[in-house]
């Protein structure tokens, strides 16, 4: 009746590598869920280090709806200097509960899963902004494992590109993530500035460690230009204010000094936020071209949850998710007396 497992980082890379298109439908039917009140998804909760200015961990607790019905938390943690050293930044583990006992059935190892469902979201956005699933050309600011996953599922979705260009202030990730572009078949180069990157670029992605705004300038992106500001932090509020903006969920995003809420703040209003990708799918509102176009994320557990479900339940079929036998002390409030015949 308690079974619990676990699942390894190398199986859900795995599963999420043979699955993209998938996952990115349910990330879109997770938004529509999440929109139509199917979830909850409360704050997100940062613990930060003085002695780690820029380094954090969030707890994503979360419930999602439907027939995936379940609930949980991810554990993410954020140490950007973690780069300097070859490692990921980002390092995350999901557990998941049962909604008739309340017990958790399943730790997984979450950075795969994390980059996933911001790939797919990245896709999904991507696809709602430019009308369909074709650019001559895409900019690509930040040379990560983000950056390297978005660009993975905008394939996965279809997606006809002309030429990438890619920007990193570090001239060798920017190498390294053309040169990945170049074996799945596109065209790539590295655009020397991160204004030459973003000229004549129908779809900018940036996925960056910023923690604070560098992109400032009024005229930085052009009329009808779409935007995913995907890291959240390199937009700086006065160019937010003067575009259309999409969010994945308004109170969610405009927290945690993101640009959105930056803008927010200086402003003292809201009035700049078009509404949510959600809308966008369905309909609700339309973005004109007068303004640059701008789809700031922040993230949702929900999301997480999604594709949680889809990584475990494809495990267990596979015989990749390793149960740990005992795992609960007690099962039972009272050992049960044998029954004497």
């Amino acid at each position: 009746m308690f079974p619990f497992h676990v699942i390894s980082g190398a199986a859900a890379r795995r599963i999420v590598s043979a699955s993209r298109a998938d996952i990115i439908e349910q990330v879109r039917r997770t938004y529509l869920r999440h929109h139509d009140g199917e979830t909850i998804n409360p704050n997100s909760y940062f613990l930060r280090f003085p002695q780690r200015p820029n380094a954090r961990i969030i707890a994503l607790p979360a419930y999602l709806g439907g027939e995936q019905e379940v609930a949980g938390i991810k554990w993410i943690s954020s140490f950007p200097d973690n780069v300097a050293r070859n490692v990921p930044r980002a390092s995350a583990a999901l557990l998941l509960n049962d909604m008739a006992t309340g017990y958790p059935f399943a730790c997984l190892e979450a950075s795969q899963i994390s980059a996933a469902r911001t790939a797919a979201s990245a896709a999904v956005a991507a696809t709602a902004l430019q009308g369909g699933a074709s650019a001559g050309r895409v900019a690509v600011i930040g040379a990560g494992v983000i950056s390297r996953n978005i660009v993975d599922f905008l394939f996965a979705a279809g997606w006809e590109v002309g030429e990438y260009r890619v920007f990193d202030r570090i001239a060798e990730y920017g190498e390294r993530l053309t040169g990945y572009i170049g074996t799945l078949g596109a065209e790539a180069t590295l655009a020397p500035s991160l204004e030459a990157c973003v000229e004549g670029a129908e779809l900018v992605v940036f996925a960056t460690t910023a923690a604070e705004p560098y992109v400032t300038a009024p005229d930085a992106f052009a009329a009808g230009q779409n935007v995913l500001n995907i890291s959240l932090r390199d937009l700086g509020p006065e160019l937010v204010a003067e575009s259309h903006n999409l969010v994945d969920d308004i109170d969610h995003c405009l927290t945690a000094n993101t640009s959105p809420h930056l803008a927010e703040q200086k402003y003292g209003h809201r009035d700049f936020i078009d509404g949510t990708l959600a809308e966008l799918l369905r309909g609700d509102v339309t973005l004109t071209a007068d303004k640059p176009r701008i789809f700031s994320p922040f993230g949702l557990g929900v999301l997480d949850l999604a594709v949680g479900m889809h990584v475990y339940q494809e495990a267990l079929r596979s015989e990749e998710a390793v149960e740990i036998p005992g795992f609960f002390g007690e099962t039972e409030r009272w050992e049960q007396e044998n029954q004497k015949i």
